[in-house]
């Protein structure tokens, strides 16, 4: 059976830190029956979701006069950058390769469920809620017949991508074959085909694949939520423990810091934190290797950046290369032509008077209300839909929810305060 991810405590020292990390993140060696590895080239055919370039094989970029060319050293098997905004994306390779995604699909975990249950709901944990959890998973630490706000859950979940969290707030929302059978509904309700769940919490299994192009469709409908943005953001929060007796009898709850994992959040001894980052999600499974999604802002502009396992096996390699993607993302901007686009759900059409306000309602308004016309050329069409189900949150009314489940898309998904507050902390 593969391990799941194994994250590291950020530095209280150099060689503490160094120990600590290398320990954390070194896949577990356990002989059990596994899914198969991946394999090592890219489907000669993929799905051209978001334009037919992004269904090529290899390094698709489309450079004009002056842009900067892509970084030499990247050798991820898969990876995209995108603009979170417009939808543009700005260079992408293998964008649609089915791969094992790790904990990055908590993310699409978050954007199925999160909207269930108020984050002041309270749950005690029974024996049941921690049933199933994979060998060597990455916990948080819950314990049994303690009680946890909603908002613990979900700290639990994106600061230390525990399974156990994941676990309990699925047996909450009906069990884990209801949240898998939810969560592989809004993959395809969000047009994330390539897609397939089998745990909530990416712990690998047969047939569990996303892609580069999927995890930031995910990233990015997550984050049109508030407590998504507040909580992929947060670096380190306390976290209830357990209920201890005292000399007396009387009852204390202990508690303890947790610290996201995310090493471009928090920072570690070899990569610092990346100026104007706000998350997402980083996973680490024996099949998937290293995975992440990143949105960070410089200077206005919001990008979008996933890294499926590079074949470097450096310690923290997957942020480096996240990194060296965003320092060119933010130097390529506007200097570039996008090789595809990001498409917004099923059933969406272009605000009136948006960009490709004439597309029928009930489409997806040429895939994407907007974008180049070569892209939208190559995008797949939506097909009718009654919507995403659970408002987007998005602020500033760039997603609509209207009567019967139809949503209107401007151009501009904005991503109000997501960034600029860390940027401005940074």
């Amino acid at each position: 059976m593969p391990a799941p991810h194994r994250t590291g405590r950020r530095r209280s020292a150099l060689a503490a830190a160094t120990l600590a990390s290398l320990a954390l993140t070194a896949p577990a060696a356990v002989a059990a029956p596994a899914a198969p590895a991946p394999s090592t080239s890219p489907p000669a055919r993929m799905s051209t979701v978001g334009g037919s370039r992004l269904g090529l094989p290899g390094t698709q970029v489309d450079l004009a006069a002056g842009a900067p060319v892509l970084p030499k050293d990247l050798t991820a098997r898969s990876w995209i950058v995108a603009d979170a905004e417009s939808g543009d994306v700005l260079a992408a390779h293998n964008a649609h390769w089915p791969l094992p995604p790790a904990s990055t699909l908590k993310m699409l975990f978050a954007d199925t469920v999160l909207p269930k249950f108020p984050r002041s709901q309270r749950h005690t944990v029974a024996p049941s809620d921690l049933a199933g959890i994979g060998a060597g998973s990455s916990l948080v630490g819950i314990k049994e017949n303690e009680t946890y706000t909603v908002r613990d859950l979900w700290l639990g979940v994106f600061l230390r991508s525990g399974n156990d969290a994941v676990h309990v707030l699925a047996r909450m929302n009906g069990g884990i074959g209801e949240t898998v059978k939810e969560m592989n509904e809004h993959a395809a309700q969000l047009r994330a085909l390539d897609t397939h769940v089998v745990t909530p919490d990416g712990y690998d299994a047969p047939g569990q694949v996303s892609s580069a192009y999927d995890l930031t469709l995910f990233a990015r409908s997550g984050l049109q939520k508030k407590d998504f943005r507040a909580y992929c953001s947060t670096v380190r929060a306390s976290f209830p423990g357990a209920t201890k007796k005292d000399k007396k009898g009387r009852k204390t709850r202990e508690s303890f810091q947790i610290q996201n994992t995310n090493r471009l959040l928090a920072g570690d001894y070899d990569v610092p934190v990346y100026q104007g980052i706000a998350g997402v999600k980083n996973g680490n499974t024996t099949n998937a290797g290293a995975t992440f999604t990143g949105v960070a802002e410089r200077n206005g502009r919001v990008l979008l950046v996933t890294v499926m396992n590079p074949e470097k096996k450096e310690h923290n390699e997957v942020y480096k290369e996240t990194a060296r993607l965003f320092d060119w993302g933010f130097r390529a901007a506007g200097k570039v032509r996008p090789v595809g686009e990001l498409v917004p759900p099923k059933g969406a059409v272009p605000a009136p008077g948006g960009p490709g306000a004439s597309a029928p309602a009930g489409q997806a308004g040429g895939a994407a209300g907007g974008g180049s016309p070569a892209a939208r050329a190559g995008a797949r069409p939506g097909g009718g839909s009654s919507g995403v189900g659970t408002a987007l949150g998005l602020a500033g009314g760039a997603l609509v929810v209207l009567g019967g489940g139809v949503l209107l898309v401007n151009r501009r998904w904005p991503l109000p305060d997501l960034v600029r507050r860390r940027s401005s902390r940074s």
